[in-house]
């Protein structure tokens, strides 16, 4: 037998990912740009409902508080994807609700001062209103760091070792999202996450009139499929006699979201009242918007592999993330119960259609700000279980988190060094988190639990985030363990030229700001 040669054996590593049919700044037709954007909106409606769906009753809300959170929310999703894609980072990317913020405005809910309002309406408002100001201090914290261009200091300290384990527990770390919730309903989670694979992998050469509809549409084919199949079991009443969790979780008419929303309502800034300013709420929601900024510095990066992009440079990521601190903002002014950052279930939909390009990403922020104005039809499309969402997240968070370990191809996985590194922080990544999680359920409150609640608040909330971890835990060890023998070893040569915006040929092609607002806004 021929002995085997190297480059048999061998990928050489690759700035741009290959085999994606649409890049960054490459456009589809426009029917097909359109459609995909609406593929895009229907899967951002998934965090977009369950956000408030879990918030607003707690609250003391009723189902019309629910449905104009949800279109609130959702307005404020499409403008803020429309501004990071002009003016931000310019990826493809949906600035969606954060579940980073669950622990401190749950933390609000649970506040003496407002569960002792008896009344349900003035007890949701005055709620609503202190998380309003609450999340409208803590975006300062995005703006500061990302227009003044610290958060491109402080990515000097990245590198691809570094930066893999973050990348790919943004991903992994959704796990609970995923299997777990389809679960709670296996009759249309598992066919809707056994269609999704079967149409976008292996019917994926499928083509009519030469284009590859399976493969383009395979998450909206199986979600009308499996959508129908639920409906048809509730219609039949093949639910009326399961427990109340089980309905929730299965039919199709238990969100209410259809029968309570108006015909036509427009969001706008301060629609609950005035905010109300706690310094203790101000400085717990701190610790959301530092877990938003670190998972969102993965999916950007994670992001721009999949639209065929160089890795964002220092200065476009921190202008990102200062976008998407006005993001935040906004949030708090029009109330929409939850903080912004990188929705990672459509970071993994532009591999899995094989398309990165901006202009679908912007199309998608028309769909999310035209229907949470028109509220009957955007709540037609609501009502969706969440678990057919959960199902597509196995897939598209799985694809996000391979997306990370690729970056290790840059790396020398033969060094000990890079190898404990690489293990470390995936493990307590996804373990510290674990724990957090696990004791909140049985202890009914987090491992912090000192007199100090803003305290208790701010360690829970950063240590149940497993890229928050894994950030804190890889690039403390990256840049400490033997860092100045290990540059080769770490992946910095190839690191290096994207360390500025010159430094690739690319880079301008795909960072460059609109409008010529370069001029104003040069690179740093």
């Amino acid at each position: 037998m021929d002995p085997v040669k190297p480059e048999e054996i061998s990928h050489p590593p690759m700035d741009q990912l290959q085999g994606l049919e649409y890049c960054i700044d490459s456009n589809p037709p426009w029917g097909e740009a359109i459609a995909l954007g609406f593929e895009h909106y229907i899967l951002a409606l998934g965090t977009a409902v369950m956000i408030p769906s879990f918030l607003v009753p707690m609250m003391g809300g009723d189902d019309g508080d629910k449905v104009r959170v949800v279109q609130t929310l959702l307005f404020i999703q499409g403008v803020n994807t429309l501004l990071q894609t002009l003016f931000g980072t310019r990826l493809p990317t949906v600035i969606g609700g954060s579940y980073a913020f669950m622990v401190p405005i749950i933390s609000i809910i649970h506040d003496s001062s407002l569960t002792r309002i008896e009344d349900p309406q003035l007890r949701f408002l005055s709620t609503m209103r202190a998380v309003q100001g609450a999340v409208i201090v803590a975006s300062s914290v995005q703006i500061i760091l990302g227009f003044s261009q610290m958060w491109a200091i402080c990515s000097r300290f990245f590198s691809p070792v570094g930066m893999v384990p973050v990348i790919a527990l943004t991903g992994f770390g959704l796990f609970n999202r995923g299997f777990p919730v389809v679960g709670t309903c296996v009759e249309i989670g598992i066919p809707m996450l056994i269609l999704f694979v079967i149409f976008s992998q292996y019917l994926k050469s499928f083509q009519f009139r030469q284009f590859p509809v399976v493969e383009r549409f395979a998450m909206i084919i199986a979600l009308i499929i499996v959508w129908a199949y639920a409906h048809l079991l509730t219609a039949s009443g093949a639910y009326k006699h399961r427990p109340h969790q089980t309905q929730v979780n299965c039919r199709t008419d238990m969100s209410n979201l259809i029968s309570s929303a108006p015909w036509i309502k427009i969001p706008y800034p301060l629609q609950w009242g005035a905010p109300s300013f706690d310094a203790g709420h101000a400085f717990a929601m701190m610790a959301a918007v530092l877990v938003s900024l670190i998972e969102s510095t993965g999916a950007f990066k994670a992001a721009a592999r999949l639209a065929s992009a160089t890795p964002p440079p220092p200065h476009v990521l921190s202008r990102g993330i200062g976008w998407q601190g006005i993001g935040i903002l906004l949030n708090g002014l029009f109330g929409t119960l939850s903080g912004s950052s990188v929705s990672v279930e459509n970071v993994g939909l532009l591999g899995s259609t094989r398309v990165g390009s901006r202009r679908v990403i912007q199309i998608s922020a028309g769909f999310m700000i035209f229907f949470s104005m028109l509220g009957k039809f955007g709540a037609l499309f609501a009502s969706i279980p969440f678990t057919i969402f959960a199902a597509v997240y196995c897939v598209l968070f799985g694809l996000v988190a391979s997306v990370g370990l690729s970056f290790l191809q840059f790396t020398n996985m033969n060094s000990l060094r890079n190898l404990f590194i690489t293990g470390v922080s995936l493990f307590l990544g996804l373990s510290i988190p674990e724990y957090f999680r696990d004791f909140s359920v049985k202890a009914l409150h987090g491992p912090a639990h000192t007199n100090a609640g803003w305290f208790n608040d701010f360690l829970n909330t950063i240590f149940s985030s497993s890229p928050m971890v894994a950030l804190m835990i890889a690039v403390f060890l990256d840049n400490t363990l033997d860092y100045k023998e290990s540059a080769k070893d770490r992946g910095l040569p190839w690191w290096a030229k994207f360390r500025t915006f010159k430094g690739d040929s690319r880079n301008e092609e795909f960072y460059t700001l609109p409008f010529n607002l370069n001029r104003f806004f040069p690179p740093s």
